[in-house]
Formats: C-alpha cells, sequence, structure tokens
C-alpha cells in the first residue's frame, strides 16, 4: 500500500473529524477511541465516495472502525475505478 495514499486517508479524516492527524493512528476506533457519532462516520463515507467515485455498501460502514481498515476496504475500490 502507498505511503501517500494512507496518508492522504489519514488528512482526509483527520480534516473530517476535525483532529490532528497525529491522533489518527492506524489502529484507533472511531467510535470507541475517538468519540465519533454516527453522522460522522456517514460523512467520512461520503467523502470516500466523492472523491474516489466508489460505493461503500451500508451494510459494510459498521465494519469500518479505524484508519487502517479504511485503507484496506478503500484501495482496491479505488483501483478499480481509476484505470
Amino acid at each position: 500500500m502507498s505511503k501517500n495514499y494512507e496518508e492522504e486517508i489519514r488528512n482526509m479524516v483527520s480534516d473530517i473529524l476535525e483532529i490532528p492527524a497525529e491522533k489518527l493512528t492506524p489502529d484507533a476506533d472511531f467510535f470507541r477511541d475517538l468519540n465519533i457519532d454516527s453522522l460522522k462516520a456517514i460523512e467520512i463515507v461520503a467523502a470516500f465516495e466523492k472523491k474516489y467515485r466508489i460505493i461503500i455498501p451500508e451494510q459494510d460502514i459498521p465494519k469500518i472502525r479505524n484508519l487502517r481498515q479504511v485503507v484496506e476496504y478503500t484501495a482496491p475500490l479505488k483501483k478499480e475505478t481509476h484505470i
């Protein structure tokens, strides 16, 4: 996985959550550790869908709970849509 992509994801999530990027460790749980609510989670998903022109099925959203999972989930989808 490209470090640039990981950094891009970290910065994007950091902006949405309005927290410093340094606090976003790969395994920090969005809900438990960072105290985000479901509206912020939806905002993160919407931002990824818009930026990368991907669709994240509603049933998959609860499974994406940290930065590492965002990167692992979106990277293959991003590759499929950007030839």
